[in-house]
């Protein structure tokens, strides 16, 4: 299995991935910059970077939110923070992570640290996302509900490959990175609704940076690190977990946000849309999930705008009365006790359906004596190309504004480009508002 990782990291070509896997990568690495951007004045975010740039050191990596240069595994830990601090990002089901806020924070700290191509970081991503995704869906569900957070878990591995990628490691020294990883990895579920949980999305990003640093500096570790790591973290071993690596690509499968809460939440937003109906008339509401959500997402009576994001009920009363759950000044302190959307929120009955399939939810409304609507919706139907980009092209735009027209023509030109300052220079001229 870790032999099946390391061959792969080293010996992935980008001819042989699909086309239809790099425009999905590139679509998250724009989705990424924007929500970054987005996300620098978030409390999380400045109490990070203000660490690290009180540390200082010898930099050489853009940082979102400063003009300062910062070693890589600084701006990893800070990039990756900041990527996760709206909680707007990417999920990938196959392992119930946030896949690019781990992955793009630690390859692009290194590659502008190596100097290296466009193509370079974007297959060095591809690694990472690619693996991040695969060691989750091994460790399993076990490990997930034994409270830990796979973000930061299965990230950090997948982080460290790709990092290892860049760096030139061998099989041996990548054998090293990953044993290494296996005893910097860590995040808790627990930190769901706290600034905790972006936190261990930088976590997960800078350990795998320093992982793979220290194996490239001669440092040695276990040699059967994953495996030792899946033995003390409720790991489940699943087999398949890993077949076709480097010929079938799960990145494909990942699943972009268009509301600005927990992904946990999206199906029901989804599904409740399918549904016409005026706020006035609703006497219940009633979502059917899959039970492992409960203990994500459900907070029953959300006092701040960090925990409307983990609250169906909020979510949907917001959507009810039209609040645009996509928009991040609809969490707010201020709807969360506004009496109108509570009537709502009180309206709603959450309950769980282990039948259901992770991405999926099913909604009823009841109007007084009118037949209740129904409505069903699983994020992991696929979408097709063209209207996920449709989708994220407009999120980029809402979040980012004038910016997201030039950071996106830098991405489409990145397989091509012989070094990342153009790309960078972009993410840091001011045109990001």
């Amino acid at each position: 299995m870790i032999g099946a990782l390391c061959g792969f990291a080293r010996d992935l070509t980008w001819a042989v991935v699909p086309q239809d896997t790099r425009d999905v990568l590139r679509l998250s690495l724009l989705d990424w910059v924007s929500v970054a951007s987005a996300g620098v004045e978030e409390p999380v975010s400045v109490a990070v970077r203000d660490m690290v740039l009180a540390e200082g050191g010898v930099g050489r990596s853009y940082v979102f939110g400063t003009e300062a240069r910062m070693p890589a595994r600084a701006a990893a830990l800070s990039n990756g923070t900041t990527s996760h601090a709206l909680d707007y990002d990417d999920t990938h089901f196959l392992h119930i992570g946030h896949p690019s806020v781990a992955v793009f924070p630690a390859t692009l700290a290194v590659a502008e640290q190596v100097g290296a191509t466009g193509q370079e970081f974007l297959e060095a991503a591809l690694v990472a996302f690619e693996s991040s995704c695969r060691i989750g869906a091994w460790l399993g569900r076990d490990h997930y509900e034994a409270g830990f957070h796979m973000t930061a878990t299965a990230g950090c591995f997948g982080a460290t490959l790709g990092v290892a990628r860049l760096l030139g490691l061998d099989q041996v020294q990548m054998r090293a990175a990953i044993g290494l990883a296996s005893t910097r990895a860590s995040g808790l579920k627990a930190q769901f609704g706290s600034m905790g949980k972006p936190y261990n999305a930088g976590m997960a990003a800078a350990g795998g940076v320093e992982a793979a640093l220290l194996a490239a500096g001669g440092m040695t570790s276990d040699r059967d690190g994953l495996a030792s790591f899946a033995a003390g973290h409720a790991g489940a071993d699943v087999q398949g977990a890993f077949d076709g690596l480097g010929q079938v690509f799960v990145t494909e499968a990942v699943s972009h946000k268009f509301h600005a809460c927990c992904h946990g939440i999206h199906a029901t937003l989804e599904a409740l849309a399918l549904i016409e109906v005026e706020a006035s008339e609703v006497t219940a509401v009633t979502v059917t999930v899959h039970p492992r959500w409960l203990k994500v997402c459900n907070k029953p009576a959300p006092d701040t705008g960090l925990e409307a994001k983990f609250s169906y009920r909020m979510c949907v009363a917001m959507a009810l009365a039209g609040v645009d759950t996509g928009a991040l000044s609809s969490y707010s302190d201020a709807n969360c006790a506004d009496e109108v959307l509570c009537g709502l929120r009180d309206l709603v009955r959450v309950e769980g359906d282990a039948d259901l399939a992770d991405g999926a939810a099913r909604v009823v409304v009841s109007c007084g004596d009118e037949k209740a609507r129904t409505a069903g919706f699983d994020l992991d139907q696929p979408m097709p190309i063209e209207q996920r980009s449709e989708r994220i092209i407009a999120k980029s735009g809402s979040l980012i504004g004038a910016g997201a027209q030039t950071v996106r023509q830098q991405i489409k030109g990145l397989e091509k480009a012989r070094e990342l300052d153009g790309f960078v220079a972009t993410l840091g001229a001011g045109l990001i508002n």
